[in-house]
């Protein structure tokens, strides 16, 4: 099942790359990718060391390719590349090898009895990527309609674009107007809050709606495909709003809503991921519907799928709205804990493993602290 390993992200690349700010930052950002990754297990509060998928391979392409060898980088990060190593990586059927590898499955977590499907099913890497999980019973829901919930099973961190606040972080991961694209909705979301979540290549990757509401706009931005790889992220500035992606508004301010205001939900591609497949599915993956304004869709249900490779979501809010929750918050200020994020970012930023639908903040009620 190395298969799986190339993890991480990065395709097509756009035309030019952005050099971090100063040469004290890149050399900040060359120590951080020495360091090792870690993130806390949300369960137990235990500090886990990240085994890095294809961490050499990502650092080469960023740290030396990048800068001494540019064609070659292109080369390895273009389309072409993208598509043949999804098709090595995914693809080929390796039947009960591939089921006899239960030691790797394990150590990744990846739980076939978890799945819809039975465990012979599983016979190429896509398909273990692709996998359907009984999510009804092994993903509970906060029935709290206050609730807002993870998108994904994830690894994640949240901020605010509002730079009085103490949760702000110097744009790293997006630049607003950039990673949204209509001037319409920056003027919403600015000042407002996020939360990046990052999708291992072993993680299961349907995305949930994080909120109840009606879409009022989907539409696709970007053609880059940068890593998600956190290497790859401290290298290069802002490549969620370089990459591929598909955009979602829900306005939650209606009957039957979570009343948390607008609620942006970005999907971005990255390494061997061409397109995200859209299709809602009121009851568990039934019936699938496409995405499109006017559709409401209850928090929870299944949204879209990531076709292999490894990927990010990033949820925006309006100003004002949501309040993250606490164990999130404590987490990511943990000083106990070797993140690349807190290194090359300058500020405390240790991600939380969370699992799709589980909780990540709530309705702000009039009155409540900020």
């Amino acid at each position: 099942m190395t298969a799986l390993s190339p993890a991480g992200d990065s395709v097509a690349t756009p035309s030019r790359y952005f050099p971090l700010e100063s040469s004290r930052e890149n050399a900040v950002a060359r120590r951080a990718l020495e360091s090792p990754h870690q993130y806390v297990d949300r369960g137990s509060g235990a500090v886990v060391t990240e085994e890095l998928f294809g961490d050499r391979i990502v650092r080469f392409l960023y740290s030396g390719a990048r800068e001494n060898a540019p064609l070659l980088f292109r080369a390895l990060t273009g389309a072409r590349a993208s598509s043949l190593l999804a098709l090595l990586n995914f693809d080929l059927a390796l039947s009960h090898k591939l089921l006899g590898n239960r030691r790797f499955l394990e150590r990744c977590g990846v739980d076939l009895a978890e799945c819809v499907e039975a465990p012979e099913h599983f016979d190429t890497p896509r398909k273990i990527f692709e996998r359907q999980i009984r999510y009804w019973e092994t993903r509970p829901l906060d029935e709290d309609d206050s609730a807002i919930v993870s998108p994904a099973d994830a690894r994640v961190v949240v901020g605010s674009l509002d730079r009085q606040r103490p949760l702000f972080i110097k744009g790293k991961f997006f630049e607003l107007g950039e990673l949204l694209g209509d001037p319409l909705w920056r003027r919403h979301f600015d000042g407002g809050d996020f939360a990046v979540f990052r999708l291992t290549p072993d993680k299961y990757h349907y995305n949930h709606a994080p909120v109840s509401g009606i879409v009022r706009s989907i539409y696709e931005l970007g053609a880059g495909y940068h890593s998600c790889n956190p290497s790859a992220v401290v290298e290069v500035v802002t490549p969620y709003s370089k990459n591929k992606r598909v955009v979602t508004v829900i306005d939650t301010d209606i009957p039957g809503g979570s009343r948390v205001g607008l609620v942006a939900m970005i999907e971005v591609v990255a390494l061997m991921i061409g397109s995200v497949k859209q299709g809602y599915s009121t009851e568990r993956y039934d019936a699938p519907r496409t995405v499109a304004p006017g559709l409401f869709m209850n928090r929870g249900a299944p949204k879209s799928l990531y076709r292999p490779g490894s990927s990010t979501d990033v949820l925006l809010f309006q100003p004002g709205r949501v309040d993250f929750a606490t164990d999130l918050l404590a987490n990511q200020r943990r000083a106990d804990t070797a993140s690349r994020f807190c290194s090359a970012f300058g500020v405390p930023l240790v991600e939380t493993d969370v699992a799709v639908r589980s909780t990540i903040g709530r309705r702000r009620e009039s009155g409540s602290p900020s």
